[in-house]
């Protein structure tokens, strides 16, 4: 990849989840990653467990429904149901993560703008010297505010979901790409929230905003959901996609709100 093509990804939706990876791994950041990873990684494994053992369960009562000499559909089955399983999987405890971890979310969305700013010499938001204890404070102090903005997402998702769910079906090629792209319009909306609600932007205007390019959120959010599904490597989505959608806030949406919020 040359100069101008490293430069071009480096300010594309993906290019911004792939920074997360980077801005994870920042001096006085790990603390504030601890608690979200924590959740992530029990709820995921519990869940994906108990969901594989529920699989097997089925995959068994259809091989013995089936014909002898349909038998060999078995082995067909069982990848795609994992993988559909993963998809599903992925995307639904996703949603419960978020919900769990969302003030500690929020505060690292912030540790992160801070730390950008700073890299950046901007003056414009003193950067905080919190400890994990002040931090945890902050965190208890907003939990009914980051919940209320979860139950937000949740009412624009649900509704969606169910049609863009009935379409998989009924449509398998068509449905599953349409699917397919409503998640990854969902998991900008979700990761980029945050940002924007540590300024207290208003839900509507912040979606409002992230369509007038589209684009770039989209290639964001395909980034972030192909990542989902990848087994291992999804318990670490959360905390990257919030790093990533942070400096996507510093660099397209923040100069244009600061003077407001502050």
């Amino acid at each position: 990849m040359d100069s101008k093509n490293q430069q071009h990804f480096a300010y594309s939706g993906a290019g911004y989840f792939i920074k997360g990876f980077e801005l994870l791994r920042s001096k006085g950041i790990r603390r504030f990653v601890f608690i979200p990873l924590m959740v992530n990684i029990i709820l995921f494994s519990i869940a994906f467990y108990s969901l594989f053992l529920q699989l097997d369960h089925y995959m068994l009562i259809i091989q013995d429904w089936l014909p002898e000499y349909f038998s060999w559909l078995t082995a067909l089955l069982w990848p795609v149901a994992l993988l559909f399983l993963l998809i599903i999987f992925s995307f639904i405890f996703s949603s419960v993560a978020n919900w769990l971890a969302a003030p500690f979310n929020g505060l690292l969305s912030e540790k992160i703008e801070e730390l950008l700013l700073i890299k950046k010499g901007s003056t414009q938001k003193n950067p905080s010297s919190s400890t994990v204890l002040g931090g945890i404070n902050e965190v208890v102090k907003d939990v009914p505010r980051t919940l209320s903005r979860e139950w937000c997402k949740l009412k624009y998702y649900l509704p969606r979901a169910i049609g863009f769910f009935i379409l998989y079906w009924i449509l398998p090629i068509i449905g599953q790409v349409l699917w397919f792209l409503f998640l990854a319009w969902m998991m900008a909306v979700q990761y980029k929230d945050y940002a924007f609600d540590n300024h207290k932007i208003n839900f509507d205007e912040m979606r409002y905003v992230l369509k007038e390019n589209k684009g770039l959120s989209m290639s964001f959010g395909m980034t972030t959901a192909v990542f989902s599904m990848i087994p291992i490597v999804n318990l670490v989505v959360m905390p990257v996609a919030i790093c990533g959608a942070t400096a996507l806030w510093v660099d397209h949406y923040r100069d244009d709100f600061v003077d407001r919020s502050h």
